[in-house]
């Protein structure tokens, strides 16, 4: 199933076809994400939020949701980011910055879903 991870009722959809088809859920990989590179002059509201909507927004939708679907013995999310979150290259301003706030979301989410097996 095709899904806008951007958009909360794409992801309810998604999940709901999930667990019709697979009767439970285990494990979520957030990897959707787009990139567009450029210059600082070429960053626009809509190139921002085109990228943190997906990269970011994306991915605490998707685990929010998906937390509401682990079973009582839990479950675990994996969280795709890039090294360009730590070491940003020329051009990629924004797609760093969302990749940063993959790194820091996860690290925080570990902390609070962890005792809750659903990291």
């Amino acid at each position: 199933m095709q899904a806008d991870v951007a958009r909360k009722s794409d992801i309810g959809k998604l999940f709901a076809e999930t667990k019709k088809a697979f009767g439970q859920l285990d494990v979520l990989v957030n990897n959707a994400g787009i990139y567009e590179f450029g210059p600082l002059e070429n960053v626009t509201e809509e190139h921002f939020h085109k990228q943190f909507n997906l990269n970011v927004l994306g991915l605490l939708l998707t685990t929010q949701e998906a937390v509401k679907h682990f079973t009582a013995v839990g479950g675990s999310i994996v969280n795709i980011s890039s090294v360009v979150g730590r070491h940003p290259l020329p051009g990629a301003s924004v797609y760093s910055a969302t990749k940063a706030a993959v790194d820091a979301i996860t690290k925080s989410l570990a902390k609070e879903l962890g005792p809750k097996k659903s990291a």
